[in-house]
């Protein structure tokens, strides 16, 4: 849309339409305090006018202003850092809630009103200062505003308290101004308001107003009708800043220069009670150098206050994340609103469409630009003051009376982009349809700091316009702040360079780590670049792993001969014979996660999505990868690993199209390798639809893995205890729990993961909790303390007096009635204590608790258990090596030992009784070193010192090519001449194609590579091995 058309739709919201807020009565002018440099003669924004503060001394005065008809005759004492303020005096505010005191001077007879927690600022005439070496002489100190380090005040010794009162008390009397230049207000004017904004931290908790010259002081005379809210305001300083013909005595002196002789005036007057300097921090023009003055200047209002029920009851009907934004800041700013001044003094910008007569009498709104063109009879072709400010339009009351001008102001653009919904479509004159089918918006977003700003604004004309909310939902954002906690700044540089950060770690990095920040709930955050370096090593590397865990494993399997990984149909998938208890887990966990995401993106709590999602990744790369190995890596059979790959990569299709719109590049990039294998898969991630709940969820089963998460973690706990690392073998543990059911599935389908995980050679459940545990009741009192209030006590004592019976009665039936209480299982916790047999020390057998469950570690070894551990060290330095050697996981290599003990034959021993845990474990069997081949590779070696009190080297090698020399020489009638061609030709053949040329011809292959010889017929395991391991676990020997 062009921008003449959305200035005209913004004109359309002002006051051209019928909906407008002027032709709703909700539009007058008056004036606004705001900060003005005189330097350039325009009024600044807050924004500018709080970037140049400097330290500056100005002069502070107390001036004494006559109560009307006052007995005694006293006087209110104001203070004032502004003298040039004074002349435009208007009215005298105090604090109702402060306590005041009416003072005798003894010295020169005077009585003063000021606040009581203020006297001590009142000058000492005449007081005896008290001095180390005794009193000294009398001093008059009239400008002093030293207190007293100690003794008596001086201020009590001047000042005797005739009178105290409360300030609501002096409300409406009338005091004698300083200036008679004003005299023609002294109806409403020359009188006590009372007011908030009075503070006692400073002055004398009396505050003159100007309300010409302080925005405070504005607002309160307004509220107290000293002025009247949309009529002419006298301000008697121009554009200069220089004082007005009103201000007779000072009339053309800028206002700044003339605080001195103010003050002399008053000091003539008899009303100056003190005078100083006062250091502190003053606003200057940041670009004149010039100091501000806060000034009325001319403004166009929208009666905000008018419509403020209005407000309140639309605010309730939008739904907010969080929702403590929307009920305690929004709801707060709503009820004290004020009337928008939506003018503001500038150039650039959307001009008002208002013309008016000099006398304010008629007044114009423009709604087009033909109706602008009629009246005026000028051609218009663009909207802007350049364009516009010369147009004048003739007076509907006759030729003798001037021509209406155009109000040279523009909005504010708060107001622009509170009428967005309207004005970018131009309605209501186009796009009616469209716009009522979709007002109120379904959904914005913005920071903390837009409950006073876009939130706000839309909120006041949907108002105005309408009688509705702007929006129906909304989620509002903290504030990200540099690392030290302060506002990010270009001048400190407290932050990092966002390039850096996207450079160093992805743009997806940062978004997840600002998603998964306090900023989502509306507070703030300290960005840490080291933070966003956390997603990545927390989130994108396990990811990644999992996918490129899938990938090399779907290579092996083609490489191990089985064909090319196509992912089962998930129907087949669901119902196939190799479906495993954590493929059933990693699905249902699958449908979880989704179904809670659409629940929580419905109710648009990011904050809670983030972190589920989060914890499920960990779980698929920690629990069901990690667990799953075997399956994945085909230990377990072909069929098995394929149902195992294929859970898996419908779980990480699944879950990157649910990251996809907090990762979009990530998940993009994991996903065009993973629809290679799915045929009429979208090209993008960003055009499939978000997922669905689609298949079975097995609540039970998810409970009884994350039970089983709990067992492995109380196990850890306890072997950490005992410095029992996860290397060493345990005989056995006990699982004590009183639900037989989750016993089942611990010691049947989860059985041999927990004691995989754990490296323990039993698992024995046992439901009798008496056997082995004591039970104690304890209150939660996190979930009691409000509910139960003064009963608190009691039931506590009860609770922690239950017997062990009335606890396992408990637990049994669900609740309990305790002092007239009816308590939940979720009001007790129930403490399991561990019973440790007499006969068994504490290094021997221990245990770990987490609410209903007991785990018991037998801490015993063994010769076996030795062996074991010694056997899974071994295994370790073995994957060591591998990772050294930068082997991928298919890299077929052969591993070889050789003992550097004394006695070589205790290791071989040790070894060969573990023989079949480390072939299942590295995927081929631990050779002695003398079977090396001399032709073999080497591809690493290492020697490994301190295994189990063992030491050993380890060698890495290609895989070999070994010959059954007397197989072969049976081809050639014994010619040794021909078996040795044969053998080197072979050894001569990349190892991989030879085992493909076996593979495509089951198990043989034709060979001639003797001249005058026919071709032969090589069977491998008969006249060759593709291993030295194949060759020694067949018994041959070279």
């Amino acid at each position: 849309m062009g921008i003449r058309r959305w200035i005209w739709g913004i004109w359309k919201v002002f006051g051209g339409s019928l909906l407008s807020c002027f032709k709703r009565g909700l539009v007058y002018s008056g004036f606004k305090v705001m900060p003005y440099s005189t330097g350039l003669k325009t009024p600044l924004s807050n924004f500018e006018a709080n970037s140049n503060y400097k330290e500056v001394s100005d002069p502070e005065i107390m001036v004494s202003f006559p109560i009307v008809d006052d007995p005694e005759g006293a006087s209110f004492v104001a203070w004032t850092t502004t003298p040039w303020t004074l002349p435009s005096n208007l009215a005298l505010c105090v604090n109702a809630n402060f306590v005041y005191v009416k003072v005798h001077n003894k010295f020169n007879g005077k009585i003063y009103v000021v606040a009581e927690s203020r006297l001590s600022e009142l000058p000492v005439e005449k007081a005896k200062k008290v001095t180390p070496n005794g009193p000294a002489a009398n001093t008059q100190v009239p400008n002093s505003k030293t207190k007293p380090s100690g003794g008596k005040s001086q201020n009590v010794e001047t000042y005797e308290v005739v009178d105290k009162f409360p300030g609501s008390s002096l409300v409406g009397k009338k005091y004698i101004p300083l200036f008679d230049y004003f005299k023609d207000f002294s109806d409403s004017a020359f009188r006590v308001v009372a007011d908030d904004y009075v503070t006692s931290d400073s002055g004398t908790g009396i505050v003159h107003c100007a309300p010409a010259f302080g925005e405070d002081d504005y607002r309160v005379c307004i509220e107290n009708h000293i002025i009247n809210k949309g009529e002419s305001l006298i301000v008697a300083v121009d554009d200069n800043g220089c004082f007005t013909d009103r201000i007779t005595d000072f009339r053309d002196k800028y206002v700044k220069e003339a605080d001195n002789d103010i003050t002399q005036a008053v000091k003539d007057k008899g009303r100056l009670v003190k005078s100083g300097k006062f250091m502190h921090s003053y606003p200057f023009c940041w670009r004149s150098d010039t100091p501000l003055i806060y000034r009325a200047v001319p403004s166009w209002f929208i009666m905000v206050e008018k419509i403020k029920d209005k407000l309140l009851a639309n605010n309730k009907q939008t739904y907010w994340v969080p929702d403590f934004v929307k009920e305690k800041r929004f709801h707060n700013w709503l009820e004290n609103a004020r009337d928008w001044a939506v003018s503001r003094s500038r150039f650039w910008g959307t001009p008002l469409p208002v013309w008016t007569s000099e006398d304010g009498e008629e007044i114009v709104v423009m709604d087009s630009i033909k109706k602008l063109e009629k009246l005026s009879g000028a051609k218009v072709t663009d909207l802007h003051r350049h364009n516009i400010d010369h147009i004048t339009i003739p007076s509907s009351r006759g030729p003798e009376f001037g021509a209406l001008r155009r109000v040279e102001d523009v909005f504010d653009c708060w107001f622009e982009s509170g009428s967005m919904p309207y004005a970018y479509i131009h309605y209501p004159f186009e796009k009616v349809e469209l716009f009522e089918n979709n007002f109120p918006g379904h959904f914005v977003a913005e920071g903390l700091d837009q409950t006073r700003g876009w939130f706000y604004t839309l909120m006041v004309l949907s108002t105005a316009l309408f009688d509705k909310p702007a929006f129906k939902n909304l989620i509002c954002n903290g504030l990200v702040l540099a690392e030290d906690g302060k506002k990010m700044s270009k001048r400190l540089k407290n932050y990092p360079q966002p390039s850096e950060v996207i450079n160093d770690y992805g743009a997806d990095a940062l978004r997840l780590y600002l998603i998964n920040s306090p900023v989502v709930r509306a507070e703030p955050l300290r960005f840490k670049k080291e933070g966003v370096f956390a997603v990545v090593k927390d989130v994108f590397l396990p990811w990644y792993n999992a996918y490129r865990f899938i990938v090399q494993n779907a290579k092996r399997l083609e490489i191990d001969g089985f064909g090319p990984f196509i992912p089962t149909d998930q129907k087949t998938l669901q119902s196939s014979s190799n479906v495993d208890v954590l493929d059933q887990w990693i699905n249902s966990a699958t449908q979880s996660l989704v179904h809670f995401v659409r629940q929580e993106m419905d109710a648009y709590r990011l904050y809670t999505v983030v972190p589920y999602l989060l914890k499920f990744l960990d779980n698929l790369t920690n629990i069901y990868v990690r667990f799953n190995r075997k399956r994945l890596k085909g230990r377990t059979g072909e069929g098995d690993c394929r149902t195992a790959l294929s859970t898996l990569y419908y779980v990480l299709l699944t879950a990157c199209k649910a990251m996809a719109p907090l990762t979009p590049f990530f998940s993009e990039v994991l996903y065009q390798n993973l629809r290679k294998v799915c045929k009429g898969s979208e090209e993008s991630i960003h055009h499939c639809g978000y997922p669905e709940v689609e298949g079975e969820r097995w609540e039970r089963i998810e409970q009884s893995v994350n039970r089983m998460m709990t067992l492995i973690d109380l196990a850890r706990n306890t072997r950490e205890r005992h410095n029992k690392p996860l290397k060493t073998p345990l005989r056995e543990m006990v699982v004590v729990h009183p639900d037989s059911e989750f016993l089942k599935d611990i010691a049947g389908k989860l059985r041999e993961y927990v004691l995989e995980e754990l490296n323990i050679k039993s698992l024995v459940p046992c439901n009798d909790t008496l056997k082995y545990a004591s039970l104690r009741a304890e209150p939660d009192f996190s979930v009691l303390g409000k509910r139960l209030g003064k009963s608190m006590g009691a039931v506590a004592k009860e609770v922690k007096a239950m017997s062990t019976e009335d606890i396992i009665a408990f637990e049994k039936a669900g609740e309990i009635t305790i002092a007239s209480h009816t308590l939940k299982l979720s009001d007790i916790k129930i403490v399991r204590g561990f019973k440790r047999p007499d006969n068994r020390k504490e290094d021997e057998m221990d245990a770990a608790g987490d609410g209903d469950v007991l785990v018991i570690l037998d801490l015993r070894t063994d010769d076996s258990l030795f062996e074991a551990g010694v056997a899974r060290e071994v295994v370790n330095r073995i994957q060591k090596l591998r990772k050294k050697a930068a082997l991928e996981p298919t890299d077929m290599v052969e591993v070889f030992f050789k003992s550097l003990d004394d006695d070589e034959a205790v290791s071989r021993q040790i070894l060969g009784s573990q023989e079949s845990y480390i072939k299942d474990a590295i995927g081929s069997p631990l050779l002695p070193a003398d079977l090396i081949p001399s032709h073999a590779i080497i591809i690493d070696e290492e020697s490994f010192h301190g295994i189990s009190n063992l030491s050993f080297v380890i060698t890495l090698a290609r895989p070999s090519q070994v010959f059954n020399s007397d197989a072969i020489a049976t081809l050639y009638r014994g010619n040794t001449q021909y078996s040795q061609g044969l053998q080197t030709y072979l050894l001569m053949r990349d190892h991989h194609n030879l085992k493909s040329e076996f593979q495509q011809g089951k198990g043989k292959i034709i060979v001639k590579c003797i001249e005058n010889q026919p071709p032969v017929e090589v069977v491998l395991g008969k006249h060759v091995f593709l291993s030295v391991g194949d060759h020694f676990l067949n018994g041959k020997s070279r």
